[in-house]
């Protein structure tokens, strides 16, 4: 690894000079990877680049942690980003960074690199991977050189594509035995349908098929595998947390976590599915940090993506919840649909007839008690 070979070298001046540069090199170094493949014609995305989300909030944690980014793509020069809200607060924070907006304008070319001057590795998600990093050999070769050399290579939502067909030395693939995550079938079932019927494969399905052992909580919550210096996670939410790992397992202690509202809603959510007292008292003690609409939105998904009542249960303990302090008749609907799905007929009609007469107007709600 480069830091160990200058370190080496170094150490044998006895200048302060030398001291200072020493220090310098020992700070860790992590190449952030977007894809290429994203295009615009007449301003409509005509194919799907990387997910902004995850790239600034990925580079927040690695530079609040006194890390030196390097971002890069196929192709280099400025990528295309999906669709993304700019007044997000990890988004407006890397919009207002000219540091890191320059970085982005003009990406390194992956065939340049070389991954001796690397620590880390970390994939950028974003349907984009699908398409082109999956099969670039640069990057394959790249994220070989920095996992062989006791790097960490990290990914998140659809950019462990990129590990697919990595192969080490031996031959091997790179994640053949190890425990990994990525965007699930049910995510995708969920949540790609525009982008999936062009894919060559689903990545769950991939990844299983290279020998990984493949890892997953529910719809879109937070997961985040490490296996030594393999670090993976699920989907966007799970962005920081991937990239924290990482960061701890380039050796910084103290470290520095930035924090995000959809984030913190996100575990508030797995928090309510263990311990609801525990959840509610965590909410209450800060309302101002969570996204209430979030919470019932994952509540709806959780609750039509559902297999087992265990899992409807906890979906109407979410939108039930949420209800209180977000109300919609779409989380009304969908409370009397999963209590049916239950049979409980009784608790269906009973939150049916609540919500009429909130929404007196609305059909759905009056052609669902009508059949019940």
């Amino acid at each position: 690894m480069k830091r160990q070979l200058m370190v080496a070298s170094l150490w044998s001046l006895v200048s302060i000079n030398a001291i200072s540069t020493v220090t310098a090199a020992e700070e860790p170094h992590v190449l952030m990877v977007l894809s290429s493949y994203g295009k615009q014609v007449d301003g409509e995305t005509t194919q799907p680049g990387f997910e902004f989300d995850e790239l600034s909030k990925a580079y927040q944690v690695f530079s609040a942690n006194g890390i030196q980014i390097t971002l890069a793509s196929p192709a280099g020069g400025q990528p295309l980003a999906d669709e993304y809200n700019r007044d997000k607060s990890y988004n407006k924070a890397f919009l207002s960074d000219p540091q890191a907006m320059s970085a982005l304008s003009d990406t390194v070319k992956l065939a340049g690199l070389d991954g001796q001057s690397f620590d880390g590795v970390f994939i950028v998600g974003g349907k984009g991977p699908m398409f082109d990093l999956h099969q670039d050999s640069e990057l394959q070769r790249l994220i070989r050189e920095i996992y062989e050399q006791q790097g960490i290579v990290g990914a998140v939502c659809h950019g462990p594509a990129a590990l697919v067909d990595v192969k080490l030395s031996n031959g091997a693939y790179l994640v053949d035995g190890k425990r990994v995550n990525g965007f699930t079938n049910l995510e995708e079932t969920a949540f790609g349908k525009k982008w999936r019927p062009q894919f060559e494969f689903l990545l769950e399905d991939k990844l299983k098929a290279r020998g990984g052992l493949f890892e997953q909580d529910g719809l879109m919550l937070n997961q985040v595998t490490i296996d030594g210096r393999l670090i993976t996670g699920q989907n966007p939410f799970s962005t920081a947390d991937t990239a924290v790992a990482m960061v701890r397992a380039m050796g910084i202690e103290e470290v520095n976590e930035p924090a995000y509202k959809d984030d913190r809603s996100v575990k508030l959510a797995e928090l309510l599915f263990r311990d609801k007292a525990a959840a509610l008292a965590q909410f209450q003690q800060s309302p101002e940090q969570y996204d209430v609409q979030m919470l019932a939105m994952i509540g709806v998904y959780q609750a039509r993506f559902a297999k087992t009542q265990l899992q409807l249960h906890n979906a109407i303990e979410l939108m039930t919840f949420a209800q209180s302090k977000f109300n919609h008749p779409m989380i009304e609907l969908t409370i009397a649909q999963a209590y049916v799905r239950q049979n409980d007929l009784v608790e269906a009609k009973s939150s049916l007839q609540r919500a009429q007469k909130t929404y007196p107007d609305n059909e759905k709600i009056k052609a669902m008690l009508a059949r019940l």
